[in-house]
């Protein structure tokens, strides 16, 4: 079954990259039928708040994002513990006793002489007699995972297509601070395994996580360490997708602001920001689908590009009208204003670009309106307007014929002095459709006062 996962850390609230990532792992799992597993990242207790947590699940249900099974890294750190012993025991982990200053001048020194930063595994040479020196020293060890300098790493991704990384150009990656902490390696490698993960999709950004990772899990599975119920020792497919860009350039910085909390301040729909985000990246026109069924079927990793992602905040404003065009009564009715009906909808959404625009909009119907001064003539025009308005099914098309048989205006002429008197605006609804929702009795009264 494909399994596939989204893993956000509970440090701050979703912004569009995590909606992004989240939603294209979504889709995986649903046009193949499998599962979407919601991870929390909270290993790290002093930055990890449940807040934030509850705050993830509200985004993702806003979006109708739904998991099946929701996994905490907080409440599987015996099974790290496990890990961390197994590769311990097949020396593929060692301890180091750097602190981060000594660190940064080897990193500093390095890159001085034209070499990679790459850490020099200083810490492999220290005698069991140094260790214990350092030790009772008071330095706590943080740990190393030991990458195989003799094997080179290579996948075939989803996206980029064939990757090949030799691990002697990375740096040891650290896998568990002095504080017995865990960093983001291990553990997410570890519960990929016990999950069953079989594709992982993220950002370009964790390319060289993937090389390292991979030989995690390899070093994992020959040291015996497998989820109970699995019996394949397997890795999961691997693709990385183009990061978001602005129109003129770099996206991350403002990444905080582009969040599900401010798309709902500002009137967004969670159709239009999945109907941008589903596509963004590909070779796919960027459309006002609704129907995310239609979306899923067309996903398909062999449409992403290389190119970085461009997020337009005006697309998708023009993407939001559009799906707002097309909601039905019974999906906004609870938030539309007392007394407006599915006819009072219908009339007025093509006006809309945002949903909570309605309630001003519908004061076109229940007053009270501003109407503009009209000239003698126009006033003459409309006192015989409201002589003629006769009621119907179609009051509308009724009044203008009647109107241009009885004065012989038409176009303009004909339509604004009725609009601008019966609205108070120039432009509008359709009002074939509001003029039966004003009614006779206030259409006719407004055209009287009009005419005065």
């Amino acid at each position: 079954m494909t399994t596939t996962r989204f893993a956000p850390s509970p440090t701050g609230r979703l912004h569009v990259g995590n909606i992004r990532t989240a939603l294209h792992n979504w889709m995986l799992a649903k046009k193949a039928g499998g599962q979407f597993i919601l991870r929390i990242d909270d290993t790290d207790a002093e930055r990890s708040r449940e807040d934030y947590v509850d705050a993830i699940r509200a985004d993702l249900a806003w979006l109708g994002l739904d998991w099946d099974r929701e996994e905490r890294q907080s409440a599987r750190l015996d099974r790290y513990e496990a890990a961390f012993a197994a590769l311990r025991a097949a020396g593929r982990i060692y301890p180091c006793y750097e602190s981060a200053q000594e660190l940064e001048v080897k990193r500093k020194i390095a890159l001085g002489r034209g070499l990679p930063p790459i850490y020099d595994r200083a810490s492999l040479k220290l005698t069991e007699a140094d260790r214990a020196a350092k030790e009772a020293e008071g330095i706590a060890p943080h740990w190393r995972f030991l990458l195989d300098h003799a094997e080179p790493i290579q996948w075939e991704d989803g996206i980029r297509g064939t990757q090949k990384f030799d691990a002697a150009q990375l740096s040891d990656p650290v896998i568990r601070r002095a504080d017995g902490t865990w960093l983001y390696m291990m553990p997410s490698a570890v519960d990929d395994i016990d999950i069953g993960i079989t594709q992982v999709l993220r950002g370009e950004d964790h390319v060289s996580n993937t090389a390292v990772q991979i030989q995690i899990f390899t070093a994992l599975f020959a040291a015996g360490f497998a989820a109970a119920e699995s019996a394949a020792k397997t890795l999961p497919t691997f693709a990385h997708e183009a990061l978001l860009v602005g129109r003129e350039g770099k996206l991350s910085k403002r990444l905080g602001s582009l969040g599900c909390d401010a798309f709902r301040e500002r009137g967004i729909e969670p159709e239009a920001i999945i109907a941008l985000l589903a596509r963004l990246g590909t070779s796919q026109p960027v459309e006002p689908i609704a129907d995310r069924n239609l979306l899923i079927s067309s996903f398909d990793l062999a449409h992403f590009g290389r190119a970085p992602a461009k997020f337009d905040e005006e697309d998708l404003e023009r993407l939001n009208a559009a799906i707002v065009h097309q909601l039905p009564f019974a999906a906004v009715q609870h938030r539309l204003p007392g007394g407006m009906d599915e006819a009072g909808w219908h009339a007025i959404r093509p006006n809309l670009a945002h949903v909570g625009e309605a309630e001003s909009w519908w004061t076109l119907v229940t007053g009270p309106i501003v109407q503009p001064d009209f000239s003698s003539e126009d006033k003459a025009f409309l006192a015989e307007a409201a002589a003629l308005l006769a009621w119907g099914d179609n009051p509308w098309g009724a009044l203008t014929n009647a109107l241009k048989e009885a004065t012989g205006r038409k176009g303009k002429p004909l339509f604004l002095p009725l609009r601008q008197a019966l609205t108070g605006m120039d432009h509008g609804p359709d009002m074939g459709e509001l003029l039966p929702l004003i009614g006779e009795a206030e259409a006719r009264a407004r055209l009287a006062q009009a005419a005065r």
